[in-house]
């Protein structure tokens, strides 16, 4: 076949779009549409439908997401013989999950008609299943062009009848390897069949393919003001590849995603990773080439279900995935060409949902943001890695919200009333304990927040760049490293020539206590004088203060019963510390750090 494709015709996202009705398509299809509660075709769909409908080849230019599916299932549902069992429609699809999203889609349109049959053709499932439907009669066929092709050479698939063939994802499939196969298939059905052809490029081959084996085919370009969904916000996090790890575990902490992908580059990196968030708690499961077809399904529906929350994947393995649920894409590794990239961010912030996109870029990579902020003509916001006390603030929301939740389960908590207050009475400790008590026991042995005086610091690959961070295994956050976080660096207060020991009192990083706090309460219980302070050291539960080593008893027994942050200090003196030299006299003075 030759064709004499005509000039391109480009379709606005930002047109007014008629309605489906208007489109001609059969009642049965536009009742099945309506239920479904699709109001107005995508300008792909508007542009497409009506040619489709008029028997025209065509060749459709749209990016991922844009509604292509529909373009061409409702038309040829809409013209579909259903008293004919061989196969009239047939779909190519690159990946084994986009041709189960089709067959979806194809068995969701077509639910209005009676005895519409439609079959699934992929490597790794069983023939049989296949074998046995192809015998009783069905009327559209979706595969990879590799199946498609063994069928074909076993005699066990007849196209003598095909009235529709559609490529879907072409330059996907011309990636993949799947030239041969699929001009294959195009010669060898027959000449009158309909072809319409989907790409979100044209590259030269593509164009070839379509002037070889498409007849008089129209050209439709969906023209974007953005290759990238509007509905989806997207950011990077700049971080070097060893903190990837622990830094998704942070994000992971703070976001409110409901479903997530996280893309990565290679097929071993999947499972690595997939295990490192399920170490940490999460529910997360890897899918990609490697990975068997039934566990491949049986992850995707988990995913759908709500079973599953993360999913590890490669570029070609989530192709074609269309899950409601995911929230959120994470580019673990940022993808090195912007096609990529846009495919990726389509999984989420479709059909008007909101979605997120956050991308991780390492220094090296920093030319690939700006391309791909070029190619989209959209910036990415740059975010920062959330801090500890973020993490803190989201934990004790999401405490907050499970208290909420149990307090109305009003007969449960009557039954609990009773044994708590039988409790109280023979204990003598008061409600608010026992509450605490319990949410001691219901926690476990995790705690529920942060320590940031747990961090160290740690040797940095680049000690210039202070956006660096390390990470503790431990945490399901990572350390941060700025400089107002490091517990163990003494504060240091104006230098004194008094002789100097040091105390230690029962509040630190815990009690969120600041030296100024302790300089404040100190003074004004104690009558002492700032020159009265040397270096403080605030610890996790307890903090160092050097004070004169000529401290009265009057002094200290002033300072008993001291509280900051409502605790009591139970001052005594330290005898673990090293005395401070006297000769501090002799070294210059420095500004208090703290005031």
């Amino acid at each position: 076949m030759t064709t004499d494709t005509n000039a391109p015709i480009e379709a606005d996202t930002a047109d007014a779009v008629t309605a489906f009705s208007d489109l001609g398509l059969s009642d049965a299809v536009l009742k099945a549409v309506r239920e479904i509660g699709y109001e107005t075709p995508s300008a792909i769909q508007a542009a497409t439908i009506p040619p489709l409908l008029a028997g025209r080849d065509v060749v459709g230019l749209a990016q991922t997401g844009t509604g292509k599916t529909a373009a061409f299932a409702l038309p040829i549902l809409s013209r579909l013989d259903v008293s004919q069992k061989k196969p009239q429609a047939l779909v190519l699809s690159p990946t084994r999950e986009l041709a189960l999203q089709v067959c979806e889609a194809f068995e969701q349109y077509a639910s209005q008609m009676r005895g519409v049959h439609v079959l699934p053709v992929y490597g790794g499932q069983a023939y049989g299943v296949q074998l046995s439907a192809l015998r009783r009669g069905v009327h559209v066929v979706v595969g990879t062009p590799g199946r498609i092709m063994d069928h074909l050479a076993k005699g066990t698939l007849d196209l003598s009848e095909l009235k529709y063939l559609v490529l879907d994802e072409a330059d996907e499939m011309l990636k993949m390897g799947f030239a041969e196969d699929v001009e294959t298939i195009l010669a060898d059905t027959p000449d009158d069949k309909q072809v319409a052809l989907f790409s979100a490029t044209m590259p030269a081959q593509i164009r070839r393919i379509s002037k070889q084996y498409l007849n008089d085919a129209e050209e439709i370009t969906v023209k974007n003001k953005t290759t990238t969904s509007a509905n989806t916000t997207q950011r990077y996090l700049m971080v070097s590849y060893p903190q990837k790890v622990d830094a998704l575990t942070r994000i992971l902490e703070v976001e409110n995603f409901e479903g997530m992908i996280v893309f990565v580059r290679t097929k071993s990196e999947t499972e690595t990773l997939a295990e490192k968030l399920r170490a940490r708690g999460y529910s997360a499961a890897a899918i990609s080439g490697d990975v068997a077809q039934a566990q491949r399904e049986r992850t995707v529906n988990q995913l759908k279900s709500g079973k599953l929350d993360i999913l590890v994947a490669t570029d070609v393995a989530a192709r074609g995935l269309d899950v409601d649920r995911i929230s959120h894409v994470v580019n673990y590794d940022i993808p090195i060409d912007t096609e990529s990239y846009v495919h990726r961010i389509g999984r989420t912030g479709r059909a008007g949902r909101s979605g997120a996109a956050i991308s991780f870029v390492t220094p090296r990579e920093r030319r690939l943001l700006g391309a791909i902020e070029k190619a989209t003509r959209q910036p990415l916001t740059e975010m920062q890695l959330p801090s500890v006390e973020d993490v803190n603030v989201t934990r004790l929301a999401r405490f907050d919200d499970a208290i909420t939740a149990a307090l109305g389960q009003q007969d449960r908590i009557s039954a609990f009333r009773d044994i708590v207050g039988h409790y109280v009475e023979h204990h003598d400790v008061p409600e608010a304990d026992v509450a605490a008590a319990l949410a001691v026991v219901a926690q476990g042995d995790t705690p529920l927040l942060l320590d940031p005086a747990a961090e160290r610091p740690a040797r940095r690959e680049r000690p210039e760049r202070s956006s660096d961070r390390s990470f503790d295994r431990d945490d399901r956050a990572p350390r941060s490293f700025d400089r107002d976080d490091r517990g163990e660096r003494p504060e240091r207060r104006p230098r004194t020539t008094k002789p100097m020991s040091p105390y230690r009192i029962e509040v630190g990083r815990r009690q969120r206590v600041e030296p100024r706090q302790i300089v404040g309460a100190l003074a004004n219980e104690g009558g002492l004088s700032r020159e009265d302070f040397g270096a403080i050291q605030i610890r996790p539960d307890f903090s160092i203060v050097e004070l004169p080593a000529d401290l009265s008893k009057d002094v200290l027994d002033r300072l008993v019963d001291t509280r900051i942050s409502g605790k009591l200090i139970e001052i005594r003196p330290d005898r673990r510390s090293a005395p401070r030299r006297d000769d501090r006299d002799e070294r210059p003075a420095r500004k208090p750090r703290h005031q």
